[in-house]
């Protein structure tokens, strides 16, 4: 008589005959949380996991002199920011003065275009230079060098004259600035050419 443990044997060996027969394999249940892919490294032969950490933000105090430093560039900054735009339309006008004067041989016809230009001048910046501090006259001054390519002094000396040019000078002395303050981008002025760009970058100057 068969036994149930030969009848279970004979089944086994008859459901792989099959499987074999139809060319069929028998596959291990799998799915696709089966494997994690993980970054690694290979270090002294072993095979380690590869994690980024997220970023820990660090904070330190600021030195004396960081602080210093900082409170100087902001102030230059917000001078910049304040004076360009009047060292940009002063430019434009010295530059369109100066190329209007090239063909002009005539000394009367000269003072007069000056002086109705000088108006043009007074009349748009008087009012918002009053309310500058000696400070940002000091950077307006550079700038207005930067775009024409002369110092204050040269150019009052052109229009106005050598004694006029001197008696602002003097005047400009007594506030402690200099009307011929020269302007180097690649020297001591490269911390305002830096900012000046970021003005221009910001509100779309174009030269």
């Amino acid at each position: 008589m068969v036994s149930s443990f030969h009848i279970k044997l004979i089944a086994s060996f008859f459901v792989v005959a099959i499987l074999a027969a139809t060319g069929q394999r028998i596959y291990a249940q799998s799915n696709v949380n089966d494997t994690i892919v993980s970054f690694a490294v290979i270090y002294n032969g072993d095979t380690i996991e590869a994690k980024t950490l997220q970023a820990i933000p660090f904070y330190s105090r600021l030195t004396e002199k960081q602080r210093s430093d900082r409170a100087k560039w902001t102030r230059l900054r917000n001078a910049v920011y304040v004076t360009y735009p009047y060292a940009r339309r002063a430019g434009a006008v010295m530059n369109d003065i100066n190329a209007h004067l090239v063909n002009e041989s005539n000394n009367a016809a000269r003072k007069a275009y000056i002086q109705t230009r000088e108006k043009e001048l007074k009349k748009e910046f008087t009012d918002p230079l009053t309310n500058l501090s000696i400070y940002q006259g000091k950077v307006l001054m550079k700038l207005i060098n930067r775009q024409t390519g002369n110092n204050c002094y040269e150019i009052i000396k052109e229009y106005k004259g050598g004694f006029t040019a001197r008696f602002y000078q003097t005047v400009a002395f007594f506030f402690s600035t200099n009307l011929k303050q020269p302007y180097d981008k690649s020297g001591e002025d490269a911390e305002m050419e830096k900012i000046v760009q970021e003005v221009e970058r910001m509100y779309g100057y174009r030269g």
